[in-house]
C-alpha cells in the first residue's frame, strides 16, 4: 500500500511536468489502493439510506475537527468556505477525529411579494404571504468514516412540498410535506505531501454536477439560503436565474478529482440516471420527478488558485454534456432526448484577517440547448394580434447567465451582501405562456369561463414575449448571534422579467411588481 507517510519521502517534484511523471511512476504502487477505495465507496452507498442540499456550517464536522465555524467558513457565513475548509473537503472530510456523525438543520422564514393585485388567484398565486413558517428542516450524516474515506448526506423534509386535496379529491386544502435526498458526497482522498509538493487526490459519488467542487462560485453551491416552496417564495433571491447545468440533481456520478500544490484543481467525471442500484442518490423522488439521462454525461472543471497572506483567488472553468429525455416516465423513444451544451467561467477573491470577511464572487454560464425532435419544429397554440400563427417552436436555443455577489462580514457575526443576476437567451415560442388566443382575438385568462376562451393565458408566471430575460438585484443583512444561527433579510428587486420590464404576462403586470422581501432564521445543531 501506498500510504500518506510513504508518498512523503518521494522525491520532490519541480514542475506541472514533474509531478506528472511522478505521479506516473508511483502509479503501479497505489493502483490497487485506488480500487479498494472505489470499492470501499460503493459499499459505503448503502449507508446513505439511512441519511441522505446545502452544505452547512455543520456540527457534526465542528465536533470532528475541534474547530469552530470561521475556521471552515469565510466569516462564519456558511456554507461559503475558507482555505481551510476546501482542504477539509477536498481531503474527503477526513481531517479530526472521529464524532457523533449526526447534525440537524432548521428554517423558519417568511417571503412577502410587493404586489399582489394583478392575479386571478392571488391565495394560490402567493401562498403564504407574509406568513412566517416553518419551511424545511434537515437530518445529516456526515464525517470522517475511516482514515481516507468520509462522507456529507442529507436528507431534507419540506414543510410545504405541494398543496394538500381535499376530501372530494379536487379543492385544494392546505399543504403536505415531503422527505427526500438531497446534495450527497460520498469520497475517498489521500494526499501526497513533502517539503517541496502538495499533491491531493480523490474520488467523489455524489448526485449533483459541481456539489464536490470546493468554491463556492460552483452551480451547487452559489445559491445557499434554503428556498420556500410556496408560491410567494417564487420570487425571492434563491428562485432567481443562477448558472446550472443540464442534468440537475439527483442524479449519480462518480469523479476523480485532484489539487496540485495549492494552486491547480481538476476534476473530471461522468453522471448517469440513478435508478436500479444507484436510486439512493434520488432517495424520495418519484419516477416522474427523477431525471432520465441517456448514458453517461460527461462533467469537467479546472481551476487556478493561489493564497497569499489574508489574501486567496481562484480563476476557473466547467462545462457538462447532458443528454435528457422529455419524459422521465418514458424512455423508450430516442427522439424524446434533449441536448444541452454547458460552458461556465467563474471567479472568486477572499480576504480573510479578523475581524473582517471579504467575499467577492463572479460566475457566467452559456448553455446550448438542441431540443429533441418531438419538441422542435412545433406549432403553438396562440396567434398573433391579426390572428395569424406563430412561428413555430425553436430547434435550438442559447441561454447566458451572469451571476456576481460581494459580500462582508465583521467579527464573524454581523454581515451583508450585494448580488447582481442576469439571464438572456434567444426568443423562443416554446417559452410562451401567455398570448392572443385564436378564439376570442384577446389576452385572457379568462377565469370565470365567460368568454369562451380556448388558449389562456398565464397571470404572475406568464411569458408573452417569449423571451426569457431576467435581471435583478439582491440586497441582503444577517446577523449570526451565535455560530450555529443565522437571521437573514433579502430584498430582491427585478428590472426585468420573462423577457420585459412592464406587462410581461400581457395582462399587466410588470418586473418590479415581483420584487420579494424574504426573511429567515437559520439553525443547526
Amino acid at each position: 500500500m501506498c500510504g500518506l507517510e510513504e508518498i512523503r519521502e518521494a522525491p520532490a517534484p519541480r514542475s506541472i511536468a514533474a509531478a506528472v511523471m511522478t505521479m506516473m511512476t508511483l502509479k503501479k504502487i497505489y493502483a490497487r489502493k485506488l480500487v479498494a477505495a472505489t470499492v470501499a465507496v460503493t459499499a459505503l452507498l448503502p449507508l446513505l439510506t439511512l441519511a441522505p442540499g446545502e452544505a452547512f456550517a455543520l456540527p457534526a464536522f465542528a465536533r470532528q475537527t475541534g474547530q469552530n465555524c470561521v475556521a471552515c467558513h469565510a466569516g462564519g457565513q456558511f456554507p461559503e468556505l475558507t482555505p481551510y475548509g476546501r482542504m477539509f473537503k477536498m481531503t474527503g472530510y477526513t481531517i479530526g477525529e472521529r464524532a457523533l456523525p449526526l447534525s440537524v438543520m432548521a428554517v423558519v422564514s417568511s417571503s412577502k411579494v410587493k404586489d399582489t393585485s394583478k392575479s386571478d388567484n392571488p391565495p394560490a398565486d402567493f401562498a403564504k404571504n407574509g406568513s412566517v413558517m416553518f419551511s424545511s428542516a434537515s437530518l445529516f450524516l456526515a464525517g470522517k468514516v475511516s482514515e481516507n474515506i468520509g462522507l456529507f448526506s442529507q436528507i431534507t423534509y419540506d414543510n410545504y412540498s405541494a398543496p394538500g386535496v381535499a376530501p372530494d379529491g379536487v379543492s385544494a386544502s392546505g399543504f403536505h410535506g415531503h422527505t427526500q435526498a438531497d446534495n450527497i458526497d460520498l469520497r475517498y482522498a489521500d494526499r501526497f505531501i513533502d517539503a517541496n509538493r502538495d499533491l491531493i487526490f480523490g474520488v467523489s459519488a455524489n448526485n449533483n454536477p459541481s456539489v464536490s467542487d470546493p468554491w463556492n462560485t460552483a452551480a451547487a453551491w452559489m445559491q445557499y439560503v434554503p428556498v420556500p416552496s410556496p408560491s410567494s417564495s417564487a420570487f425571492v433571491d434563491g428562485n432567481a436565474p443562477y448558472p446550472g447545468y443540464g442534468s440537475g440533481g439527483n442524479v449519480a456520478g462518480l469523479n476523480a478529482y485532484a489539487y496540485w500544490n495549492k494552486m491547480l484543481y481538476a476534476e473530471l467525471g461522468g453522471y448517469k440516471t440513478a435508478n436500479r442500484g444507484l436510486s439512493i442518490m434520488s432517495a424520495g423522488i418519484n419516477n416522474a420527478g427523477t431525471t432520465k439521462l441517456k448514458g453517461t454525461n460527461p462533467y469537467w472543471r479546472l481551476a487556478f488558485t493561489r493564497e497569499w497572506g489574508p489574501h486567496n483567488i481562484m480563476l476557473g472553468t466547467s462545462g457538462m454534456n447532458s443528454d435528457v429525455y422529455d419524459n422521465p416516465e418514458d424512455t423508450s423513444d430516442p427522439a424524446t432526448v434533449s441536448h444541452r451544451s454547458d460552458r461556465g467561467f467563474d471567479a472568486q477573491y477572499q480576504y480573510l484577517l479578523d475581524p473582517h470577511t471579504v467575499t467577492a464572487q463572479l460566475a457566467y454560464m452559456t448553455s446550448k440547448v438542441r431540443y429533441s425532435d418531438a419538441t422542435a419544429n412545433q406549432p403553438v397554440n396562440f396567434v398573433d394580434a391579426a390572428g395569424n400563427p406563430l412561428a413555430n417552436t425553436n430547434a435550438s436555443d442559447t441561454l447566458h447567465t451572469l451571476r456576481a455577489k460581494m459580500s462582508y462580514v465583521y467579527q464573524a457575526k454581523y454581515g451583508g451582501s450585494l448580488g447582481y443576476f442576469s439571464l438572456t437567451g434567444s426568443t423562443n415560442t416554446l417559452n410562451q405562456t401567455s398570448g392572443y388566443d385564436p378564439t376570442t382575438g384577446s389576452i385572457t385568462s379568462d377565469p370565470t369561463g365567460a368568454l369562451g376562451a380556448t388558449v389562456l393565458s398565464t397571470r404572475v408566471g406568464g411569458n408573452l414575449s417569449g423571451n426569457p430575460a431576467t435581471r435583478g438585484l439582491n440586497y441582503e443583512a444577517f446577523w449570526m448571534p451565535v455560530q450555529y444561527v443565522r437571521v437573514g433579510l433579502q430584498y430582491t428587486t427585478y428590472s426585468k422579467f420573462n423577457g420585459a420590464s412592464s406587462n410581461y404576462d400581457g395582462l399587466g403586470r410588470d418586473a418590479k411588481d415581483n420584487n420579494t422581501v424574504f426573511f429567515y432564521v437559520w439553525g443547526a445543531y
